[in-house]
């Protein structure tokens, strides 16, 4: 299911980015692999603010739509 579905609080893993090249270029920059730990803190609107690694990430509705957990 996409990121944008799990509730704040819960950690589970990146299974698969979707997209172009340079949309998982950008994710996996920002630490978005599979396998890695995600969690989301809270959601206003359909954006995200994401525990991944040891930083906080805004994204957006869309974005946050193409990783898959």
């Amino acid at each position: 299911m996409p990121l944008t579905m799990m509730d704040a609080g819960i950690e589970t893993t990146v299974k698969t980015i979707r997209g172009k090249d340079q949309t998982k270029k950008f994710l996996q920059n920002l630490g978005f692999v599979e396998g890695a730990r995600v969690s989301v803190v809270s959601s206003l609107s359909g954006n995200l603010i994401v525990q991944v690694l040891d930083a906080r990430v805004a994204l957006s509705q869309s974005m946050a739509s193409r990783i898959m957990v």
